[in-house]
């Protein structure tokens, strides 16, 4: 078995994984770090994500990172781009170099005695044994593996074919065909105006609406600023703006929702020319912003369904049958081919079992210190973002906060750091929001408190003044060993062990 020695090791190349990287080397430089990343390439969602349409739900200004302008032409981005510039980013800042591929974690142990976690990872060619200081697990909170199954019935029955987004057929050809998506959410959002350029129609198929909110594909402010500007200012200055307009939406919903329903229905009916269409299908039974809201891009949807080449059914399924869905009223949508745009299920730190000194430790258990780290499990961060703005708004705040832990960490000569939750306080959800993937994954996550350094906030304003300028003593406890001190003062590189 190859064995492995970093001082630090991350886990996942995706937009988290190549973000904290870059934190860590800014923070850090010299320090010898690895990233193991289960997939073959970089990307991590948006290289899993192929089916039609996949794009950025959120303006790229802000889901770019902040040390590295997006130059591109639209604000709302297609998947291959954003892998690209993944791939250029890492490549540009040496990350590339750090990383194997085709590795996926299995499992980790602390030991308290060397200070170190040993790390059992599949390899392309067998087991592994990495072995490191700091471990960062940059694997998102979805499976990337299994997707929610709602059980649908007669599934097996049915004559066409099935898709799902997570798993999209590279030979799939909808051209001409009648496709039934299933799902309400961003996902199908995006694959219904995508495929209905070329099926004969496509027939979004729904239990509970969505609110939809359309969005210029382009940003006019940012193009004149690019124009004038130097490339980091400009981006300096769309990101803050856009971050306030997604800011203020979010608090415009929390506070007036009435309003807020009436004028995101207002602007369905004007889209789709039919008030009917905007009271049936895009009038959810919660308040805007319970869950997230999803943005169509120059409302393309809302143009596909006013040009007659897709529409919006909403009701329950009975079953499916071999020419089509059944709904509970009898009524049969006929189709060739259907996609099962059904949801997520929850994962945490993509499912690799954690144990203490030999002791098992659920992640559900623990507390997350500023989002970012858990208590009761040494040398250890997680990295997730934003559920109502861009992703990386969050995991920029976490690897930056993450890098000074390491920072300390070498200054300093500990051993360990971890947090520590003194008292039994009232705890919520990490991620406290309605979606539907996060009701049924809550008790697979980490714990959070109304209360700062265990608070998970979904505001930006707010999480960027506490967790930048967080006090690294309150709720973190740093140890120290003279086991410790042979490993330190090592130069940069990956170190093979033994084989």
């Amino acid at each position: 078995m190859t064995t492995r020695d970093v001082d630090v090791l991350i886990v996942g190349a995706g937009l988290s994984g190549i973000n904290m990287a870059h934190r860590i080397q800014e923070a850090c430089p010299g320090l010898d770090y690895a990233i193991v990343e289960r997939r073959e390439r970089i990307g991590g969602t948006w290289d899993l994500f192929r089916y039609p349409g996949v794009r950025s739900d959120s303006d790229f200004f802000t889901l770019s990172f902040p040390f590295r302008p997006w130059r591109g032409e639209n604000a709302i981005v297609e998947g291959e781009q954003i892998r690209e510039y993944l791939e250029d980013t890492a490549r540009e800042s040496g990350i590339d170099r750090r990383i194997r591929f085709g590795r996926r974690v299995v499992a980790a142990d602390w030991s308290s005695h060397t200070g170190r976690w040993t790390v059992e990872v599949e390899g392309p060619d067998g087991p592994e044994s990495w072995t490191t200081r700091f471990l960062v697990a940059c694997t998102g909170y979805y499976d990337y593996d299994q997707p929610y199954d709602p059980g649908l019935t007669g599934l097996e029955d049915f004559a066409g074919t099935v898709a799902h987004p997570q798993f999209w057929p590279e030979d799939l050809d909808h051209t001409g065909k009648r496709v039934v998506v299933i799902g309400s959410g961003a996902t199908a959002v995006t694959i219904v105006p995508a495929m209905a350029r070329d099926a004969a129609h496509v027939t979004m198929l729904q239990r509970t609406p969505s609110y939809l909110l359309a969005q210029p594909k382009s940003d006019a402010i940012a193009d004149v600023l690019r124009r004038v500007l130097p490339a980091g200012p400009a981006h300096r200055v769309v990101r803050a703006k856009n971050v306030a307009l997604n800011w203020a939406l979010f608090q415009a919903c929390q506070r007036a929702p009435r309003a807020m329903r009436s004028l995101l229905l207002k602007g369905v009916a004007q889209a789709t020319g039919s008030q009917e269409i905007a009271e049936r299908d895009f009038n959810p039974p919660y308040d805007p912003w319970d869950q997230r809201l999803c943005v169509t891009p120059n409302g393309d949807i809302f143009r596909a369904i006013k040009a007659g080449d897709a529409s919006v059914v909403t009701a329950r399924i009975d079953r499916f049958v071999p020419e089509g869905v059944r709904l509970e009223d009898g009524t049969v949508i006929p189709a060739d081919i259907v996609v099962t745009a059904t949801g997520l299920s929850i994962k945490i730190l993509g499912g690799a079992s954690l144990t203490v000194d030999g002791e098992p430790r659920d992640p559900a258990e623990s507390y997350a210190y500023h989002g970012a780290m858990l208590s009761g499990l040494p040398n250890l961060a997680f990295c997730v973002g934003y559920i109502n703005l861009s992703w990386t708004m969050r995991s920029d705040m976490t690897s930056r906060l993450v890098a000074r832990v390491i920072r300390r960490l070498l200054d300093s000569g500990a051993t360990s750091v971890a947090p520590l939750m003194a008292g039994a306080p009232v705890s919520r959800p990490l991620m406290d929001m309605q979606s539907g993937y996060l009701q049924r994954g809550a008790h697979l996550m980490p714990r959070a408190t109304g209360a700062t350094p265990w608070s998970f906030r979904q505001n930006f304003l707010v999480d960027a003044w506490t967790t930048n300028r967080a006090d690294l003593d309150d709720g973190l406890v740093w140890t120290t060993s003279a086991a410790h001190e042979a490993g330190r003062g090592r130069g940069a590189g990956e170190r093979v062990v033994g084989q």
